[in-house]
């Protein structure tokens, strides 16, 4: 386990281990999208990780797709996630919030009914919404005209210079999972003309254009970008996924980022391919793994090159003190999945750590 124990020069911070947190939405910010103290105490639990990334959080009001997700629109939410940033600080940790719009996955019933907008006017199938009158089939969005896209440049701008008010360490720009940035850059939600569609070099120019605002706010050396080229989660699928990810890892060369955090499967098994060696081969930076990685397969991946870190998911959950169980080879906590989104603080800031502390 060597390798994931050195130090890391990630971006202008450096990291004392190569074991990150993944960002995990967990829906307890509330009716009001308020991070708050409980989000505060779990955050600050798993500060021994090289990096935290927080959640999925809302650039832009209006646009909630998991009913109590937080945001970091508002100087109110600027406060509430100033406690966890403090917390976490304290604790000895770092983190970068994850910057999000959630696009067509977002529901009327969760924004005032307003209708949600996507790269073009096609509806998640197959799944079904959390909204207050239970679970709702999604809504065919409203196509963004391309004279509307600088507003959401501009949102995601706010929301890394409301990030940086809130004392984060940085910014992870949201490019997968099927959400906004995501159905611009797969051809499979993306099929509009003009200069944000079409040709792949089109349907990455949006999230470009957010990745160059959010680096004039942030150095690029603290902004990160999250990718899943193979993901079929929220109804996602492209032609070619192997082929856009490796000219995606090319064209970022250019952009100096602190990370580029790469999810390498598909939660439904729907594509199948491999991206972490092309990805590898083709992006010169710092390259963060992520999916299904036991600490075996993470230790040898950086010890071997592939990756410079790897970010855990759900064992990072249900182990608040995952680094050091991996260390010393403890045996993990199993997470309970009944309580992933739940409210409160059963299945979040109560698994324990080792030797009961």
């Amino acid at each position: 386990m060597t390798s994931l124990f050195s130090e890391l020069h990630l971006g202008a911070i450096l990291t004392p281990n190569r074991i990150f947190m993944a960002p995990l939405t967990r829906c307890r910010a509330g009716e009001q999208h308020l991070a708050n103290s409980l989000m505060a105490e779990y955050y600050a639990q798993r500060a021994s990780a090289g990096l935290l990334i927080a959640e999925a959080t809302m650039a832009m009001a209006g646009n909630s797709a998991f009913w109590r997700e937080p945001g970091i629109c508002s100087v109110e939410q600027v406060a509430g996630w100033q406690l966890v940033t403090d917390a976490v600080h304290a604790a000895g940790g770092r983190i970068f919030l994850q910057i999000w719009h959630g696009g067509r996955a977002c529901h009327p019933l969760l924004n005032d009914g307003r209708q949600p907008v996507s790269a073009s006017a096609i509806a998640i199938t197959g799944d079904e919404v959390h909204t207050p009158a239970g679970k709702q089939p999604y809504v065919v969005p409203r196509e963004l005209r391309d004279d509307e896209l600088a507003e959401i440049v501009a949102g995601f701008k706010q929301a890394a210079a409301y990030a940086k008010d809130a004392g984060f360490d940085g910014v992870e720009v949201h490019g997968a999972n099927g959400y906004l940035l995501d159905q611009f850059l797969r051809d499979g939600s993306n099929r509009r003309h003009g200069p944000y569609g079409g040709a792949r070099e089109n349907r990455a120019r949006l999230l470009f254009e957010v990745l160059e605002a959010v680096s004039l706010v942030w150095s690029s050396q603290r902004v990160g970008l999250r990718l899943s080229p193979l993901n079929s989660y929220n109804d996602m699928i492209d032609s070619d996924p192997v082929g856009l990810v490796s000219w995606l890892a090319e064209r970022l060369n250019d952009y100096s980022l602190a990370y580029l955090h790469l999810m390498r499967g598909d939660f439904f098994g729907k594509q199948s391919g491999e991206v972490v060696t092309p990805v590898r081969a083709a992006y010169r930076g710092v390259l963060v793994g992520n999916m299904g990685y036991s600490p075996d397969e993470a230790a040898l991946a950086v010890a071997e090159g592939r990756l410079d870190a790897v970010a855990f998911g759900t064992a990072f959950l249900a182990n608040p003190d995952l680094p050091e169980r991996i260390r010393v080879g403890a045996p993990l906590n199993q997470p309970n999945p009944a309580t992933f989104y739940s409210p409160g603080p059963v299945g979040y800031t109560d698994y324990p750590r080792l030797n009961g502390r």
